[in-house]
């Protein structure tokens, strides 16, 4: 490649611009630079590259296989000597040409500084973790990040050319370029997607007018698992310098139970009620039905929800570790106690403590259990200190521990201590009304941890889904859901893919019943029913609940069927 050889006259700062410029050009070789003031910019920086620097510009006309001389002095005296002295073939740029140079150069210069600019922009928007969606005054979608597609599952290509007023009308752009008001924490719904976000919105300003907008989301059980983590990590056991038994504290709030049915909205407002005091709370329920989940949700609405919360499964630690689970031990109490242990009771000081299961405690625990919630002290296993502890307590099972109590499994006075509250969460089966809700709420969790983009089920799905009468309860639905969708790919699943992937459904065919008269038809219902939850004042209340009457029509219609075995 061929490159001109430049020589500039004058190197002050108009100069020093132009031998900068210059310098960057693969064309253009500067071979002389020229100055009376030997310590003008450009001739140091000439010097420092190495380029032949002199005080008389005579010398630059000299130079061998000169092209071009930029005579930026503006002197009409030294612009006419060098066309005097100057060889043929060199030829001379004036000032005024060296100027425009000059300018065409700068902007070319800053063209380049704005698309470097641009592409460390771009890099850093890439990079994000958070959503960023921007749009015009029209609405017009101009541009998403990755991020965007990660979280919403919609495809660049698929969102950039939309409109923001048809795609996410309720959105926090769709308000802010309705509005002009910026958006702070608002919680939605993306547009075209189950993706539930916490978004920012503010206005794009140029020259002091508003010529678009830019949303900034996260996705909402993104934000709840790091403030989960921000709960852990500041959470920490005082004068504990080992990590035995790391104090947590509540994953769960009442919005995270999912249900509008009136058995669930009667639950939750019982619980809200339990949460501000600290009376102990006794959760009744089958397998499955989000017994935990209240117990985290009373806590976290509690004024202990700063201090721990503690779950011990009763269940599933041998009777032989459960008392030193609970209460600790004292060096040397037996061997390899090496070190004293402190037991959860004494971590949940200040909080909660949650009693899973506690239907499968042995009677010799439960007495001192016994002990515990009536002094609030203990001692630890091998130990004679008595330590005094402020725990609330929260059990649950999901056995019938009035039956327990009958068969001499469970001691009466330990019952009545726990059953200060009682809350009965209902089986899914009685509140069927609620499966959409919690189908939608599972997908939405499901589409997040398998990489999904299912949208929901399809009617006949549906209808699989309300025939079955989940005797696993909340649980197995979500297993179910799970399974289904780690081996699909359509957007909407269909009663296809839950029967090929769901054998297990017990799904009655419809069958012809002999027509009788409707008080003969009662009478059956209702013996089946006390049946299948017992002649037990809580039989009857659960048989009532499953029938849709109160507990005083069940006694009245109990009393008018003649002959019978059921105690009233």
């Amino acid at each position: 490649m061929q490159k001109y050889k430049v020589a500039i006259v004058g190197a002050g700062k108009g100069g020093h611009s132009i031998y900068r410029m210059l310098k960057a050009m693969d064309e253009v070789e500067i071979i002389g630079v020229a100055d009376i003031n030997p310590a003008a910019p450009g001739i140091a920086a000439a010097r420092a590259d190495g380029v032949f620097v002199t005080t008389n510009y005579n010398e630059l006309t000299m130079l061998p296989g000169l092209d071009i001389i930029i005579e930026v002095t503006g002197n009409p005296d030294v612009k006419e000597h060098i066309l005097q002295i100057k060889h043929d073939s060199t030829a001379m740029m004036e000032s005024q040409a060296a100027n425009l140079m000059m300018i065409v150069l700068k902007e070319k210069e800053e063209m380049a500084q704005l698309t470097k600019i641009q592409g460390e922009l771009s890099a850093i928007l890439n990079s994000m973790q958070e959503a960023i969606e921007v749009a015009d005054m029209n609405g017009t979608i101009k541009y998403v990040n990755p991020a965007f597609s990660r979280i919403t599952g919609i495809p660049e290509k698929e969102r950039i050319g939309q409109n923001i007023f048809e795609s996410s009308p309720d959105g926090a752009l769709a308000h802010l370029l309705k509005t002009g008001k910026l958006v702070f924490g608002q919680r939605t719904r993306v547009g075209g997607s189950n993706a539930e976000v916490v978004a920012n919105s503010a206005p794009i300003i140029v020259d002091g007018k508003m010529e678009g907008g830019v949303v900034v989301f996260q996705h909402f059980t993104d934000i709840m698992n790091m403030m989960d983590e921000l709960k852990k990590s500041t959470t920490i056991i005082e004068n504990l310098t080992d990590k035995l038994g790391q104090v947590t504290t509540s994953k769960y709030s009442f919005e995270n139970i999912i249900g509008n049915s009136a058995e669930i909205k009667k639950c939750i407002n019982l619980a809200e009620k339990s949460a501000r005091s600290n009376s102990t709370v006794l959760l009744l329920g089958e397998s499955g039905t989000g017994k935990e989940l209240f117990a985290h949700a009373i806590h976290g609405a509690s004024m202990r929800r700063e201090n721990p919360f503690i779950k011990v499964n009763c269940a599933a630690i041998p009777e032989t570790l459960l008392e030193s689970e609970f209460f600790g031990y004292a060096k040397g109490a037996f061997t390899g106690a090496v070190k004293s242990k402190i037991g959860k009771f004494e971590l949940a000081h200040g909080g909660t403590i949650f009693l899973d299961e506690i239907g499968d405690m042995n009677l010799l625990l439960q007495g001192k259990l016994l002990r515990v919630l009536q002094e609030m002290e203990f001692e630890r296993v091998g130990g004679n200190q008595t330590i005094k502890v402020d725990v609330r307590v929260i059990a649950a099972t999901n056995r019938n521990l009035r039956e327990l109590i009958r068969r001499g499994e469970f001691r009466e006075d330990l019952y009545y201590r726990l059953n200060v509250v009682e809350i009965t969460i209902p089986p899914l089966r009685l509140h069927k009304e609620d499966l959409p809700a919690l189908v939608n709420n599972t997908i939405i969790k499901l589409n997040r941890k398998l990489g999904k983009k299912v949208k929901g089920l399809s009617k006949d799905a549906e209808e699989v889904l309300f025939s079955y009468d989940w005797p696993g309860n909340v649980r197995e639905l979500e297993n179910v859901i799970e399974r289904v969708m780690v081996t699909v790919d359509e957007e909407i699943l269909v009663k296809k893919n839950l029967i090929q992937h769901v054998n297990q459904f017990r799904i009655l065919p419809e069958r012809d019943v002999d027509i009788m008269p409707i008080d003969q038809m009662e009478e059956m219902l209702i013996r089946k029913a006390m049946a299948k939850y017992g002649n037990t004042v809580e039989g009857k209340r659960r048989a009532a609940q499953a029938l849709n009457i109160s507990l005083a029509t069940l006694y009245n219609k109990l009393k008018k069927i003649k002959p019978s075995n059921i105690k009233i």
